[in-house]
């Protein structure tokens, strides 16, 4: 009996639903802006809310700050100047990145310190510096050097670094197509910033950059990001070689050849943005409680 052989579908590359709810309207993009605009500090005295970036050479942790200044400047921005995949960091110096308001209105309640990337063995950032920054110890402009990290010994140190000084949320950036193939050394070193930023009760979560890279689907759509199959393993192996769970990885798009704002993707940079923020006032809101313990207890 000579029948036509039956053959097995390929398994879809997609869920039937959104595994995470997302709202992709403009009204719910305005809204975002809006709210972040306006955002009120557990601490008004703090000035920005203070973001440190940092994580591999080339995974778009400038580009990330762009892109953020892209969405509330309602343009393409260029702060943060990027490199393209050259494999060596862009970033030399410490430095904070402001996000302007409308028309020369007062700065937005956030910034960001963006550092040189980390890289295998002893190349790249030496991981002791984000330790400094974390803790408010480097001054504006110093200089990375990848051998010695800023000594207490040393004039620039900030000995007794303000609350405004400190990291308030450490954010790691890695690549959605890179991320299987990191270096177990750049994780090594990922790790240990991130256990001392958990001994100093800084709240941490991980943008995951470039995910249209690791999913022909988002490259097509960025609304399919939460339909996608790729894109949540991608997300589950961020999760477990960095040890933060799944609701504090942070898909992102970021602007890079982009010449006109996509709405899509910003929605899923403000999204990251709201959490970023909500998790450091939070961060705040706690110091002010324990605070207010001790001045009750004496």
């Amino acid at each position: 009996m000579g029948g036509a052989e039956s053959t097995t579908p390929p398994p879809s590359k997609e869920f039937d639903q959104q595994w995470r709810k997302t709202c992709w309207s403009k009204g719910e993009r305005d809204r975002m802006v809006d709210d972040l605009r306006n955002f009120k500090l557990s601490d008004p005295d703090v000035g920005q809310l203070r973001c440190l970036l940092y994580g591999p050479v080339g995974a778009g942790k400038s580009s990330f700050i762009n892109s953020v200044n892209n969405v509330f400047q309602n343009r393409t921005t260029s702060g943060a100047l990027v490199a393209t995949d050259g494999g060596f960091s862009f970033t030399t110096t410490y430095g904070t990145h402001y996000i302007q308001g409308h028309s020369g209105e007062k700065r937005l309640p956030f910034a960001f310190n963006d550092v040189m990337g980390l890289e295998q063995n002893k190349n790249g950032l030496h991981p002791d510096d984000i330790i400094n920054a974390l803790k408010g110890h480097l001054p504006e402009g110093y200089e990375f050097n990848t051998v010695h990290p800023l000594s207490d010994q040393k004039k620039e140190f900030i000995q007794n670094p303000s609350l405004s000084d400190k990291t308030h949320c450490l954010v790691s950036i890695v690549s959605a197509d890179k991320i299987s193939r990191m270096s177990e050394d750049v994780i090594a070193k990922m790790k240990n910033i991130r256990a001392e930023a958990s001994r100093l009760n800084i709240p941490q979560v991980v943008v995951m950059t470039m995910p249209d890279k690791a999913c022909e689907l988002v490259n097509k759509d960025v609304k399919r990001i939460y339909y996608s199959k790729a894109i949540k393993e991608k997300m589950q192996i961020c999760s477990n070689e960095l040890g933060l769970p799944m609701n504090c990885i942070l898909p992102v798009k970021n602007y890079h050849e982009e010449g006109m704002l996509d709405n899509d993707m910003d929605i899923l940079i403000l999204n990251a943005m709201t959490q970023i923020m909500n998790f450091a006032n939070d961060y705040l809101w706690n110091l002010q409680q324990h605070a207010n313990q001790k001045k009750n207890k004496y």
